[in-house]
């Protein structure tokens, strides 16, 4: 019992020691800002007239709340492709004990698009845009490969840095490359069980990151400007964009499905 709290405290600080963001702000600005563009009609209109009244896309960014629970470092648990995943809290913590401290991204989304249902309802535009802000977030959170990772800083493959190197300063170095090319906002028929599909859609790309990251720090002094050019131009910088049109898809089809679930409110 001893050592088992000794990992559980252990784990906790691992956890609470990475970034707050599973990306940093250019990442996340990159997937707000086109998830709009996958809207309907009307909606649309709504999210690009008041764009800037969201925090991630508004003049002055601040960096969002969190640390560990924005994360799902599932492997720790269970090996891919995760079978049999406890779909609740409650049942991830009866099944695996203290070790099911692994974040709580899937049901921090869950509580966010609840809380974006509500906003929807009542018509409340500034909680409609701070709920859309905080869903985005988190959902494009779940879709870096790292933060479902135990070696979500390359600490296990003596890649020590690389969370900051992939997921804060790539996405900086593209900065007007980074085009995203994200699907048409759809209706989820669950959102709940959609959150475990992004899981594994995410995850499945780590062992290539990881590999095409190792490829470009050989023979590069340093983490500068040429290594940098080197991860743009592999398959880690396809796999960056890959990821961030993914979220940005689904980001819209979160908030199409809140506007749908709310009765399809008239937003202004």
């Amino acid at each position: 019992m001893k050592l088992e709290r000794l990992g559980a405290v252990f784990v906790g600080i691992v956890l609470a020691a990475a970034p707050a963001w599973a990306w940093g702000p250019a990442a996340h600005q990159a997937v707000t800002a086109r998830a709009i563009d996958t809207l309907p009609g009307g909606l649309k209109t709504f999210y690009k007239t008041h764009r800037l009244e969201m925090p991630t896309l508004a003049p002055e960014t601040t960096p969002g709340e969190d640390g560990a629970d924005r994360r799902f470092a599932l492997d720790r648990l269970l090996a891919f492709p995760f079978a049999d995943l406890p779909r609740t809290e409650e049942a991830l913590k009866a099944r695996f004990g203290d070790s099911a401290s692994v974040g709580r991204l899937p049901w921090l989304i869950d509580e966010a698009y609840g809380r974006l249902v509500d906003a929807m309802k009542s018509r409340d535009k500034t909680k409609i845009l701070t709920e859309s802000d905080t869903l985005a977030a988190l959902v494009t959170d779940l879709a870096n490969p790292l933060a479902l990772s135990d070696n979500s800083d390359g600490q296990k493959t003596g890649q020590h840095g690389l969370w900051v190197r992939f997921s804060v300063r790539l996405p900086e170095v593209l900065t007007g490359r980074l085009k995203l090319s994200p699907d048409a906002a759809h209706y989820l028929d669950d959102p709940k069980e959609y959150v475990f599909s992004m899981i594994n859609g995410g995850y499945i790309w780590l062992d290539n990151l990881l590999y095409e990251e190792d490829l470009a720090r050989r023979g590069t002094p340093g983490y500068g400007q040429i290594y940098y050019e080197a991860l743009a131009s592999s398959r880690a910088g396809e796999i960056l964009k890959q990821r961030l049109s993914r979220a940005a898809g689904d980001v819209g089809s979160y908030w199409y499905t809140a506007w749908t679930a709310a009765g399809r409110p008239e937003l202004k």
